[in-house]
């Protein structure tokens, strides 16, 4: 098969991109999806796309191949071209520029009437291929979906007609470039620059930007239609399929990994799904009962308060932490800290140098990493879960014991 540049399925080059590019942990012996040649096939048409960012390594196993992106020096995701390569026959591209061309300076279509008008667009051209009712049928469904048509029921007849856009973009343009590398599903804002605008701001650079997410973007778009249509969905990951009701998404501030949070009918639990570890997201269309998922919803609600991470141990009873900070006066940043991290805890001065953190969780131990960069602040350390306390102290003794030092006053 001739190699070409364009996609039918992204759900492939999108494992491709993470296991050869991404990850880089991959050679290409070892791309056993397909032959040696798929591999090169597939290879070709992401330098096409990515060629000014991928870079080469080699190692004892081979020659390795991965993407190089300064963050400093780029005004947009580089992984966005993927979006903009999808596949197409030559009937869908006809039949796109005829139907919004028709439709253009009417006041609505019914589909004889789209069939009677596409007849004497064909009949201008000497082609063969002439789409039946059946299949502009199934296109124009696919465009009202889409939101480029809307329907009008006039009798019995359903018409067609171009949705009207009275958005002005251009005041627009700063908000969607900033959307576009900073939100999940920012390929739409991509997509609005690349062609609505007529100049791009691209004036954004970001310090700590991840364009991986870009990869997530078809998963979390059907995710968050789920959660606004309250479906379940049934999630596809590697070789196990589950079948959840899904309710927030959450993204790690520190990894930019984004997360689902989701009820789990079958093991009657909240869980926490990685988006990236995600192959397919099928929505069950089929009515819930209203009021059972309300209270689902609420309960769903409660668990999140409760919340440090995206540990969801399921546990009825909370851990409760308190930690007392040394604070000087002249360090107020340390206090805007404090408040800027403190999620769902709360905070209290106690005297002019000592701050109180408390919170309940369900899971203390997820909030070691946190407490540790408080080290040599922290006067106090009380919590329900013993475990927590004696890892932190026992860590913290361990480390003066490896430079020397005396953690006698430590408690």
């Amino acid at each position: 098969m001739a190699y070409s540049e364009l996609i039918k399925n992204f759900s492939r080059i999108r494992t491709y991109l993470r296991s050869f590019y991404v990850f880089g942990f991959q050679h290409r012996r070892e791309f056993g999806q397909k032959s040696a040649r798929s591999y090169d096939n597939e290879r070709r048409r992401v330098e096409s796309w990515l060629g000014d960012y991928m870079s080469f390594g080699q190692d004892a196993e081979g020659r390795r191949v991965f993407l190089s992106v300064d963050s400093r020096a780029i005004p947009e995701n580089p992984l966005y071209r993927a979006f903009r390569t999808k596949s197409f026959t030559d009937l869908d591209i006809t039949l796109h520029f005829y139907l919004l061309d028709l439709l253009s300076d009417s006041e609505g279509l019914p589909i004889s009437a789209v069939m009677d008008k596409l007849a004497d667009y064909f009949s201008e051209f000497d082609s063969e291929c002439w789409p039946d009712e059946s299949t502009v049928r199934k296109k124009l469904k696919e465009y009202t979906e889409l939101g480029i048509l809307r329907t009008e029921k006039r009798g019995r007849e359903t018409c067609y007609l171009l949705s009207k856009d009275a958005v002005d973009l251009d005041s627009w343009d700063t908000a969607i470039a900033f959307f576009s590398e900073a939100a999940p599903i920012g390929v739409i804002g991509s997509f609005l620059l690349q062609n609505r605008l007529a100049e791009r701001f691209s004036a954004f650079r970001f310090k700590h930007h991840y364009i991986l997410n870009a990869l997530d973007s078809e998963i979390l778009c059907e995710l968050l239609m789920a959660i606004g249509e309250k479906k379940t969905v049934s999630l596809t990951m590697k070789n196990r399929r589950v079948t959840v009701f899904p309710m927030k998404l959450y993204i790690g501030t520190q990894s930019g990994r984004q997360y689902l949070f989701a009820w789990s009918p079958g093991n009657q639990k909240f869980s926490f799904y990685r988006a990236d570890l995600i192959d397919n997201v099928k929505i069950d269309h089929t009515k819930e009962e209203v009021q059972k998922t309300e209270k689902l919803i609420q309960r769903g609600n409660k668990f999140c308060g409760h919340v440090w991470g995206v540990s969801a141990n399921n546990q009825e009873a909370t851990d409760h932490l308190e930690m007392i900070l040394y604070i000087g006066d002249d360090e107020e940043f340390i206090v805007q800290r404090l408040k800027r991290e403190k999620r769902c805890g709360e905070i209290e001065q106690i005297d002019d140098s000592h701050w109180r953190f408390s919170v309940d969780v369900l899971d203390a131990l997820e909030m070691l990493p946190w407490l540790r960069t408080f080290t040599g602040r922290i006067t106090q350390l009380q919590c329900t879960n013993k475990l927590v306390t004696e890892r932190f102290w026992g860590d913290f003794s361990a480390l003066a014991e490896m430079y020397g030092g005396n953690d006698s006053a430590v408690s």
